[in-house]
């Protein structure tokens, strides 16, 4: 290929993996597998290191990270990033609009103000600056007016698009919005931390704002952060009527924004969506802390004008605290699937965020200490959405002078467990070939493997996984295969029919979906994403097996440590003979390679809204299956919008176009 062929195909490549970076982290509606993404990603790489001259300063290959700065820069905002007035319940709303009514000179007769309502998202405040569409740089709230220069981290963000979709970009722009750790990629992180001895974060906003201040982008580029967008700081080139448009406008640019946003008439329809989103709450896989208020024309946003730093015509309106205090009764070890022990508190029965706990996480010894949290202390304890209940702050002044301080190596040598803690690593683990805690590990590891992102055998939960390893039915995967009905009724609780019923889910989990096979194994490193890819990559079990360190290294999104992970594992003796054994049992179904006839075959769906049994996943995993394909916004090419509740301006569209709109019960009858 000469210099002016490859010219043309860098350019076709880059536009190329940039729309399909949009359809997969935005709209979460690929139209290609993963195996075929990496295919054209080596080929542009490989391009651009032959004519490096020739690579375009928005293509895909800057994102995977460049070299670590030596440190953080300092970038002025054009205009500041203000904060947001609070408010806590609906009298302090009312005041707020009975202010607003008085800036904008509006009588009390007078029809509703109009304002737009959105989740107040939990993240990490950040600024992108847009030159000629082109995405210049990224910097956090910092003060206000000055913020830290995060561009190298932020480039990573594969939602965060690196150039404008639009012929017309304005001169300069400054998007505003939110960093964001989704909640169960943060759970993940976590456990993988601490399977690591590594530091474990707070909470997903923490987890969001350590990534983006390391000064190596490659940390950056190894985690699922995302953004949502809301707002705009200077602006040169365009001009935006209210919020509603100029948040479309930013979606219709390539940016994430938020799925729950309305425009309402009045404070009755804003508390009508603050309710009905303080329900949803529990199912965002974001964080939210409670709805943000915008009077929804900007012309009344300047005409409110603004007190200090905030905005008169804006307002946060926050939902209660999920955090309770309750007293720490005891604190045991907990141990993992490989070898690593947890500390937990074992609490007074609380109820925190509608469930109640009892047990709360310490991570490791090193949060102890730094907490100072001792058995007989009370303490604040938080959760939010599905992360397991932690132990925030030690109340001191209720500190009883009995309270005894918790060491995991005492503790430990009491049991009569041999453990090691590696230079370097928070984590304590239990030494191979000391005390036989075997059963325990197993146990574990047989409860990843049937969990609901895994193999999702319904009814083999942790009392039966317990009886079952303790009682040597299962010592090995393969062993949840060779369970009869009559074994499982012999288990205590057990009658006949729910031991037919648990057989039942057992022999229906014979086919899984490669990758979640390959997420039950529990490899180290290899969380739910890893797992798609390399089942996308390699299409079969035996193909991994197969497969060298540098093999693994050449994958897209798998580094150095997953991929020396994956070859030590798929090395091992031991594995060898268990995966051979399993795999004469179950059949994996390799992943879909696009085309196969099905219900929905040539149909385009859009989804808006959240329903009543599906996740937004499982809608879009059900549609995909049947041949049908998921976007993410409205045109003519649109066969159905599937409506749920709060659906937005999607559904508007589908009406004004003549769109078919359905629920998710006519969905799955569709389906079925």
């Amino acid at each position: 290929m000469n210099k002016k062929s490859a010219q043309s195909r860098i350019a076709e490549l880059t536009e190329s993996l940039e729309h399909h970076n949009y359809r997969y982290h935005v709209l979460d509606a690929p139209e290609i597998a993963d195996a075929e993404y990496d295919r054209l990603f080596h080929e542009l790489k490989d391009l651009e290191e032959k004519y490096p001259d020739l690579k375009l300063p928005h293509s895909p290959t800057t994102r995977v990270g460049a070299k670590p700065v030596e440190e953080f820069g300092k970038i002025k905002h054009r205009v500041p990033m203000l904060s947001l007035a609070n408010a806590f319940d609906e009298e302090d709303f009312a005041a707020f609009d009975e202010r607003v009514r008085k800036l904008l000179e509006r009588g009390a007769d007078e029809k509703p103000l109009e304002y737009h309502a959105e989740c107040k998202f939990d993240g990490l405040s950040m600024s992108l600056t847009y030159e000629r569409g082109e995405l210049a740089y990224a910097a956090t709230r910092g003060d206000g007016v000055t913020g830290e220069d995060v561009t190298h981290n932020v480039r990573t963000i594969k939602s965060i698009p690196l150039r404008l979709q639009t012929k017309k970009p304005p001169k300069l722009i400054e998007v505003r919005g939110e960093i964001i750790f989704p909640i169960r990629d943060f759970e993940k992180l976590n456990r993988s931390q601490a399977e690591k001895g590594a530091k474990i974060f707070a909470n997903p906003r923490n987890a969001a704002a350590g990534t983006i201040r390391q000064l190596d982008p490659g940390v950056a580029a190894s985690r699922p952060l995302t953004g949502l967008w809301y707002g705009v700081g200077a602006v040169d080139g365009h001009a935006f009527k209210s919020v509603d448009e100029l948040q479309r406008t930013l979606a219709s640019w390539g940016f994430r924004v938020g799925e729950h946003r309305r425009v309402c008439q009045g404070t009755a329809e804003v508390m009508e969506f603050y309710r009905k989103v303080e329900k949803l709450r529990e199912s965002l896989p974001y964080e939210i802390d409670g709805v943000v208020v915008k009077l929804n024309a900007m012309k009344e946003i300047d005409q409110a004008g603004y007190v200090s730093r905030s905005p008169r015509g804006m307002l946060a309106f926050k939902y209660p605290a999920r955090q309770e205090t309750t007293t720490v009764e005891d604190i045991t070890v907990q141990i993992g699937r490989t070898g690593a022990l947890t500390p937990v508190a074992n609490l007074k029965p609380v109820k925190v965020g509608g469930v109640m706990v009892s047990r709360a996480t310490l991570h490791n010894q090193d949060e102890i200490d730094r907490k100072d949290v001792r058995i007989g202390d009370t303490v604040f304890v938080q959760r939010a959405g599905d992360v397991i209940p932690e132990v925030v702050s030690v109340v001191m002044e209720k500190r009883p002078p009995r309270a005894r301080p918790f060491s995991i190596a005492e503790y430990c040598a009491k049991q009569g467990w041999k453990v090691e803690r590696k230079e370097g690593e928070a984590a304590y683990r239990l030494i191979e070939g000391g005390a036989d805690h075997a059963h325990e590990i197993l146990k574990r590891k047989i409860e990843h493997f049937v969990q609901k992102d895994a193999l999702n055998i319904e009814g083999l939960g942790e009392k039966i996984v317990e009886q079952l390893v303790d009682e040597e039915h299962v010592k090995h995967y393969a062993d949840i295969f060779r369970l009869t009905a009559t074994e499982l009724l012999g288990l205590e609780g057990f009658a006949e029919r729910s031991s037919e019923k648990l057989f039942g889910a057992i022999q229906s989990a014979r086919k899984p979906e490669l990758y979640r096979l390959v997420f039950g194994l529990g490899i180290r490193h290899v969380g739910e994403r890893t797992s798609k890819i390399l089942a996308n990559h390699f299409g079969s079990l035996p193909a991994m097996q197969k497969a060298s360190v540098e093999e693994f290294e050449t994958i897209h999104e798998v580094g150095p440590e997953v991929a020396r992970s994956l070859f030590e594992y798929f090395s091992s003796a031991i594995v060898k003979k268990e995966l051979k054994e399993l795999l004469e049992l179950v059949e994996p179904v390799p992943p879909r390679t696009g085309g196969g006839a099905g219900k929905l075959t040539g149909k385009t769906f859009v989804l808006t809204g959240s329903f009543p049994t599906l996740s937004r996943s499982d809608a879009t995993k059900l549609i995909e299956d049947e041949g049908g394909k998921v976007s993410g916004s409205v045109s003519k090419k649109t066969d159905f919008v599937v409506a749920g509740e709060e659906a937005g301006s999607k559904l508007e569209k589908a009406r004004d176009l003549g769109i078919a709109v359905i629920d998710e019960p006519a969905l799955l009858k569709m389906i079925r």
